[in-house]
């Protein structure tokens, strides 16, 4: 295990800003680290490659390459770019870690490594903020699945869900079609589902627990012409394919759903369409689904991570490649804003100095700013980093002027639940409300985190944090359950 502390190379390295009158206002683009700077980096951190904020306003992720030993690393980087490494993977512990990281309401993070163990074929881990790994499970590649991808969600009952993209023993896939499983805080396994193709195959996406209490989730190939499919699991393990993708309404859906504030899921496919480079759709929980774009190349290509709902109501993500830059074959990849309508903008173009194919799910800070990042171009080159670019990658922020709110952890619970509050300048808070209703008690933990009861007569709505500067809402609303 390793933790150093690089400067920000904000300081001396390329901040970008970009005026972009394709959707009349300017948006700011900058550079926040180059992967590859310095030698033991991560890098070409990949989908799907989930980034998360913690308790102290950092965010944390991880990446498959780089680190000291080659084998991938978790890391944390501040909102202004300093990127600390948090462990270095070794094979034993696991390797390739492209899941990305997810936040529990113990503050530690989850997620998985795709290869190895002790021996064995992934990994499902926790991690502390200051780098204490431990593994929960290894999957030995039979009924309980291997290769996980993505990181677990918790639920809440408090247990994690995650997906395998193969094992669990059906014999229309070799190797396996892939499982969905169930493991409590302490590392007991249980296997749910295990996919047949017919109902999808090879889940790469972490689940979604929408506020109906079902996880939803994406199986990239199987169902229909091996399409993929949509799904839904109770956390019992009962099963419903929900919807069976076809060329023109998608086709391979990698990215993870996300729920609307409308109560619909949104998300993207690699493929399908009528140019064949991918759609952004909505999709009821009964299954009837809409296509709201899709891509021509010139305006992206390729979607493999998912959506981001920001704090104005629209949704954010990426496309692998496309754009206008020949700077990349195929070009580098944009970054684009959609309407839960549909009305499409794209809003950055990457161009391989600041960054190309990007890869996973844009994610917003409680300051406003979406942060991502690529799994190649930038100007770090330390190697090795992997072909097919011999850069690393770049993290990046977006400021599309996003006032600061707060998030929840969870989004839903009884009277008397305590509610995590993720945000910024809590210190001196003088009140916390839910729908209106004061909470009689809270904790400021810090001046990024702070705790609250829900109060009773409480009811369903936004929440808010009254701190000496100004009046916090939460980005959604909090389910009294």
């Amino acid at each position: 295990m390793s933790r150093t502390r690089e400067f920000s190379p904000l300081l001396a390295t390329v901040l970008i800003l970009a005026a972009l009158t394709t959707v009349g206002e300017a948006q700011t683009y900058s550079v926040l680290y180059n992967f590859g700077t310095k030698s033991g980096d991560p890098n070409q951190p990949s989908y799907s490659g989930i980034i998360v904020q913690g308790r102290d306003g950092n965010l944390y992720s991880t990446a498959p390459g780089g680190g000291t030993l080659g084998d991938g690393a978790a890391f944390e980087v501040t909102p202004i770019g300093a990127v600390t490494v948090l462990y270095n993977f070794d094979v034993t512990h696991g390797a390739g870690p492209f899941s990305g990281l997810v936040l529990a309401t113990n503050g530690n993070f989850y997620g998985t490594t795709s290869c190895c163990g002790s021996p064995g074929r992934g990994t499902v881990f926790k991690i502390t903020p200051d780098g204490h790994l431990t593994v929960l499970h290894t999957f030995m590649g039979g009924s309980d699945g291997e290769f996980p991808n993505a990181p677990p969600v918790q639920g809440t009952d408090r247990n994690f869900y995650g997906t395998t993209s193969a094992g669990g023993g059906s014999p229309f896939c070799s190797g396996g079609c892939g499982t969905v499983y169930k493991i409590t805080p302490s590392g007991t396994l249980t296997i749910l589902h295990a996919f047949n193709s017919g109902g999808g195959s090879a889940p790469t996406a972490p689940l979604l627990q929408a506020s109906d209490g079902k996880f939803y989730g994406t199986a990239s190939y199987g169902g229909h012409s091996e399409g993929g499919v949509i799904f839904k699991i109770t956390p019992s393990g009962k099963f419903t394919v929900l919807y069976k993708f076809d060329s023109i309404h998608g086709y391979e859906p990698y990215a993870p759903l996300v729920q609307g504030t409308d109560g619909n899921l949104y998300g993207t496919t690699r493929g399908g369409g009528p140019s064949r480079f991918g759609v952004v759709f909505k999709i009821t929980t009964s299954g009837n689904l809409t296509v709201l774009h899709s891509f021509n190349g010139t305006d992206g290509s390729g979607p493999i991570g998912g959506l981001v709902q920001a704090a104005d109501g629209n949704f954010y993500g990426s496309t692998q490649t496309g754009g206008n830059s020949s700077n990349c074959l195929g070009g580098c990849g944009t970054i684009f804003r959609i309407t839960p309508q549909g009305v499409h903008s794209v809003l950055y173009n990457f161009d391989n100095t600041t960054g190309a194919f990007p890869g996973v799910t844009i994610f917003q800070h409680t300051n406003g700013l979406l942060y991502g990042d690529t799994s190649g171009g930038g100007t770090g080159n330390v190697k090795p980093c992997a072909p097919p670019t011999i850069t690393c990658g770049v993290f990046y922020s977006l400021n599309v002027g996003l006032g600061p709110f707060v998030s929840l952890l969870p989004y839903s619970g009884k009277v008397g639940t305590t509610v995590e509050f993720l945000g910024q300048g809590f210190k001196g808070t003088t009140g916390v409300s839910f729908n209106g209703t004061p909470a009689p008690t809270f904790k400021v933990v810090s001046g990024t985190y702070l705790t609250a009861k829900v109060p009773s007569g409480a009811t369903t709505g936004f929440v808010t944090v009254t701190t000496p500067k100004r009046k916090l809402r939460s980005n959604k609303k909090f389910r009294v359950r």
